[in-house]
């Protein structure tokens, strides 16, 4: 008769888990990986899917922020093309009826222009207290003109008065508004904008005023206009290489238009009086950089204010900044090269 079964089978030692018959061990001797590795070091197991998560968070943040790119719209560059063209030569014949007791009429023309100037700044900036703005423009573009066309000696004097009053009108305005003063930073900086704007295009009718300044304003704004022209259809048919995929802008217009605006005061210099060919192309060069390279700024602060979400503006006032901001920089550059060159 077989001895009875013990009912309680004896208890298992604990495994030691360096012992070299432990099958986890063999298995990370045979290169189990770094589970084995990790089961060894009593660590917990990695979560699945967590193997790169740096890899995987970079992808799905390059994929959100992706900026959208810009489409290029060929009437709208032809539009303003047309519109840089029409400035230009509103601006130029202006200047040719101005004489030494008749400078009101051209006074009247660039007051035009400095309206325009507010009105699309403003519209397209849209600062806090944008009325404030608009006023303290307007009323410094009649200060400027005034100081341009009355004192009997012509100068930057009497402009320079006229925007720091009309920066003190707007800075007092917009002190009182309430919603200008909590966002003052950005209100002072549209009012100096606006204002430097308006008191550029007078310095043109000061320019009127000293030996050979309208020929100088010919030979410059004839490169401004020349080379925002050319730039703006070149975009239309070879807008490439992109600047920026949120700026529908070619430099190969920026380049070959200021290129062409050199090449156009170039010529000119060959036909007025008081100019060589070597000169103009001096000015002409330095007034055309400065109306493409303004014009193009114009565009990468649209960009930046449509990423940053703002709704765009009013059509029109967008796309007549750009050249009104081109020829506002050139008329500056326009005086100083004829006082450095010219006298």
């Amino acid at each position: 008769m077989p001895p009875p079964r013990d009912p309680m089978p004896p208890a298992r030692a604990p495994r030691d888990p360096m012992d070299p018959r432990d099958p986890a061990l063999q298995q990370g001797r045979r290169g189990g990986g770094e589970e084995s590795r990790r089961a060894r070091r009593g660590e917990p197991a990695e979560p699945v899917g967590t193997d790169h998560p740096d890899e995987f968070e970079d992808d799905e943040f390059d994929d959100d922020m992706e900026p959208p790119i810009a489409p290029v719209r060929r009437l709208l560059s032809l539009f303003i093309a047309g519109f840089s063209a029409m400035l230009g030569v509103g601006l130029i014949f202006g200047a040719q009826t101005a004489g030494p007791n008749a400078r009101t009429s051209y006074a009247v023309v660039i007051l035009g222009v400095q309206v325009l100037f507010v009105l699309a700044w403003t519209i397209a900036m849209r600062p806090p207290g944008v009325k404030v703005v608009a006023v303290a423009g307007l009323l410094t573009a009649v200060a400027a003109d005034v100081a341009a066309v009355y004192p009997d000696v012509a100068g930057l004097g009497p402009l320079a008065l006229a925007a720091v009053a009309g920066f003190m009108i707007g800075f007092v305005g917009q002190m009182i508004t309430g919603e200008a003063r909590m966002r003052v930073t950005e209100s002072l900086g549209a009012t100096l904008l606006v204002v430097i704007g308006v008191v550029s295009f007078a310095t043109l009718i000061v320019l009127t005023r000293i030996p050979k300044g309208t020929q100088a304003i010919v030979v410059c704004l004839t490169a401004t206009g020349v080379a925002l022209l050319v730039a703006r259809l070149l975009d239309t048919v070879a807008p490439v290489p992109r600047i920026a995929a949120q700026v529908p802008r070619g430099s190969l217009g920026v380049v070959v238009g200021a290129m062409a605006g050199t090449l156009a005061a170039t010529i000119w210099g060959s036909y007025l009086v008081g100019f060589d060919p070597k000169e103009a192309a001096f000015i002409g060069l330095a007034a055309a950089g400065a109306g493409v390279l303004a014009d193009l700024a114009v565009g990468f602060a649209e960009a930046g204010r449509e990423l940053a979400g703002d709704a765009p503006t009013m059509w029109l006032a967008r796309h007549m900044q750009g050249p009104l901001g081109g020829f506002a920089l050139a008329a500056p550059v326009a005086y100083a090269i004829s006082a450095i060159f010219l006298t």
